[in-house]
């Protein structure tokens, strides 16, 4: 027997990582991240256990001689003697330490254990590797021999209940936090040692009297400098009040039902930092569903904290993470995750994003929904850090019906045991209660969230700063060249359609008439396009010169726009509303003009958004002479729950339900998808010299983290396309990790197709563009 056995080869300083200490600094740090929700002895027990294997001896040759020795199983025997040790007490650390190379596999006990039988293994690994050591008794004798012992049972709790058919979906959170826990320890002390001169990286500390304060400061210079109406001041002055009365109380589920235009994203900020000083709450995690209001958020977030500059630096205090890389296998990857020692020369310096070490992170609902669900170590990684910590959700209207019920329930569960709170923001709020049994099913609280914002203030009513002109007859659309003619005779005005194909239609219509003042806007553009077109909007409406922007549903939801009139094409009601948000925002006029119109070809992005805006037909033709109220909280509920009553969202995605149910973390990991259409990301040519420089970039040294931050406002999302779609004629593939060609990364290749108003319009085919 070895008397001294290695965790990983020497660094660049020639210091060796003993196995000794590797696990007994995963264990405490892995320890030290879950007592943030009680679970300490499991994660100490995951730590010590989840390299056991390196005490084997085929894994020392492997380090003493990588070329010669490859494809070892070093996990498995960690998670056998869990399993074994343990019995149910050890599932949740079994699945740990198994998932910590190959992913979160299936947590029903006999699955497991067949999975890791060293038997089976020995004579068949289903990645076709090679044990260790096929005794785990020994590498048992190995560890203790190396001063380490394992923790009694009464020391781990029992956070996963295989046998029961209830509560499912929280169990299995509860496995990603202890995995997150010994994950993300796992990842900090391999860098450690690989780079000690790096030093730890640790993000600041939420200073909550501090950061009230300055927000404080800043809120009282913004309403002295505002141009808004009196009317609309006083309403943004309530909603903060409101805010800052309900933070006191304790953590929970919360909704925050607000009209648009009355502050929201400042007045849930004071909300979260007054309600973590109260209690003891770590981080602020704001939770967005479009870029462009992710930009939009955190460009007025570091505006109330420019402040501190001098002190903190902005993009550590206020971490920006909306990649979606991550929630996916890696770029390239075929076999195990491997992070720590198959390939250590391609490790480097792990951003704070990566775990969100950070006080205040704002991210995309596809980031932070995914993660949830995910079972990859990369994607997991930072879910412990949402443990006593306060989220904001906001436009969650957002959220697709067939996700609703397992996405609440681990939202539920997320206040139910982690001391966090969980806010749900939007002037739009869906009847989610009204599904609180099937959640209950998945999570012993539901959903019975509680209202921030106390019925007396009667937010809607004062708010009321349109008129909705609605169609008289349903049955009656019109068409394109009649609505051009319609929209050319408003100086500025907005119109929002349902598809990219129906704005450039429109716009093209319109071009033609020599229009003063056409903008388009779609994501047919990338987002440094879209941003650029929205700054000119605004110095338009500023200036009170001609401006008529025909657009997708892409600027409704939370872009910060006034316009006197708006045209919003039949649709879902609330986005209907939201259109409306975009009319006489700041109340300047003293009434603006909302004009609801059937255009001639009355198609939707998918079956989802017809049945939502069907739902509203529904609604609308029930109240005869009595129009809908698109600012009234009652119209809402009703439409919603008539929503959820047809689609019936506990009994959609059969998959994933099915995964849930076999407590299968592979197979939801692969049917949870927020974006329901497999994407790829396209870089395009909107700026000629910055795509020729990061094309060039890509190609030479293939697809890397550092690249894809660059590159991302430079881009455009397709939908997959076909095999025998002339797009494809265009794409030019990127190679990610070890040259193989990236499934989700490509080049966009003929220059002529991206234009400088519309953006990317391929003439052979608009299949794959995303409506």
């Amino acid at each position: 027997m070895r008397d001294m056995h290695l965790a990983h080869t020497a660094n660049q300083f020639n210091k060796v990582d003993y196995l000794h200490d590797h696990l007994t600094n995963v264990a405490n740090r892995a320890a030290e991240f879950a007592s943030a929700f009680d679970a300490s002895g499991e994660a100490c027990l995951a730590g010590l256990l989840h390299d056991l294997g390196k005490y084997g001896e085929l894994f020392q040759q492997r380090l003493e001689d990588p070329r010669r020795v490859r494809g070892i199983d070093h996990w498995s025997a960690g998670a056998w003697v869990s399993l074994m040790k343990y019995q149910h007490k050890g599932i949740a650390a079994a699945l740990a330490i198994q998932g910590h190379h190959i992913g979160l596999q299936k947590a029903i006990k006999d699955a497991l254990r067949s999975s890791l039988d060293p038997k089976k293994l020995e004579k068949s690994h289903p990645l076709g590797l090679r044990l260790s050591e096929n005794d785990p008794a020994a590498l048992l004798e190995a560890f203790q021999h190396d001063g380490l012992q394992l923790p009694g049972a009464e020391t781990i709790g029992k956070s996963l209940y295989p046998g029961s058919e209830f509560h499912r979906v929280a169990s299995m959170l509860d496995v990603r936090m202890l995995f997150s826990a010994l994950v993300d320890a796992d990842f900090v002390e391999t860098e450690a040692h690989l780079r000690p001169d790096a030093g730890r990286k640790v993000g600041p500390a939420l200073q909550v009297e501090r950061d009230k304060s300055v927000l404080s400061h800043y809120l009282q210079r913004l309403s002295g400098e505002s141009d808004a109406s009196s009317t609309v001041n006083q309403l943004r002055a309530d909603l903060l009040q409101a805010c800052t009365g309900a933070s006191a109380r304790p953590t929970g589920l919360f909704t925050l039902t607000a009209p648009t235009g009355a502050g929201k994203t400042l007045s849930m900020l004071s909300f979260a930092l007054n309600h973590a000083l109260v209690n003891d709450l770590r981080r602020i995690v704001v939770v967005i569903p479009y870029l462009s209001i992710i930009e939009q958020t955190v460009e007025a977030y570091r505006k109330v904290f420019e402040t501190l500059r001098e002190h903190e630096d902005p993009n550590h205090y206020i971490l920006e993470d909306h990649s979606l890389a991550g929630t996916k296998r890696g770029e390239g990857d075929s076999g195990p995750e491997d992070a720590d020692m198959e390939d250590e020369a391609r490790r480097t310096s792990r951003l704070l994003a990566e775990n969100w070490d950070a006080p205040i992170v704002v991210t995309t609902s596809v980031q932070f929904l995914e993660s949830l669900f995910a079972n990859r170590p990369s994607a997991c990684r930072k879910l412990h850090r949402l443990a006593r910590s306060v989220v904001l959700f906001d436009e969650v209207q957002t959220l697709r019906v067939d996700l609703v019920v397992p996405t609440l329930a681990t939202l539920s569960r997320l206040a139910e045991r982690y001391g966090s709170t969980v806010v749900f923001s939007t002037a739009t709020q869906p009847a989610f209660g009204h599904l609180n049994p099937a959640i209950s099913r998945y999570c012993r609280r539901g959903w019975e969230p509680s209202e921030i914002v106390p019925q007396n203030l009667n937010l809607f009513e004062r708010a009321k700063r349109t008129f909705v002109e609605w169609p008289i007859d349903l049955e009656h659309s019109i068409s394109w060249v009649d609505l051009s003619e319609r929209l050319a005779k408003d100086s500025q005005a907005l119109c929002i359609v349902n598809l990219k194909r129906h704005a450039l239609v429109l716009y093209r219509e319109l071009k033609a008439k020599k229009t003063e003042g056409l903008l388009h806007l779609s994501t047919n553009m990338c987002p440094a396009h879209r941003r650029q077109v929205l700054e000119e909007v605004k110095r338009r409406l500023l200036e009170a010169v001609p401006c008529l922007l025909i657009s997708t549903q892409c600027v409704e939801a939370g872009v910060d726009l006034d316009f006197p009139t708006v045209f919003r094409a039949w649709g879902p009601l609330e986005a209907i509303a939201q259109a409306a948000g975009r009319c006489n925002r700041n109340g300047k006029s003293q009434v603006g003009k909302v004009h609801v119109f059937v255009p001639e070809e009355e198609n939707y992005p998918d079956g989802a958004y017809r049945q939502a805006a069907d739902v509203t037909r529904i609604l609308f033709n029930q109240r005869a002479n009595d129009p809908l109220d698109i600012d009234s909280p009652q119209t809402f509920e009703k439409y919603y729950r008539d929503l959820y009553d047809l689609t019936e969202p506990q009994n959609r995605n059969a998959a994933l339900t099915e995964a849930l149910a076999g407590l299968d973390f592979d197979g939801t990991a692969g049917q949870y998808r927020v974006i329901d259409k497999g994407t790829v990301n396209v870089l395009v040519p909107y700026d000629l010299v910055l795509f020729e420089e990061f094309r060039d970039e890509v190609l030479q040294t293939g697809l890397t983290r550092q690249w894809i931050a660059k590159a991302r406002p430079y881009t455009v999302g397709l939908f997959r396309p076909r095999d025998d779609d002339p797009v494809r004629w265009h794409l030019q593939s990127i190679s990610g990790r070890h040259g193989t060609p990236s499934e989700d990364w490509f080049i966009y290749t003929n220059v002529d197709h991206y234009k400088d108003d519309t953006g990317l319009t391929p003439p052979e085919s608009s299949d794959c563009l995303i409506a």
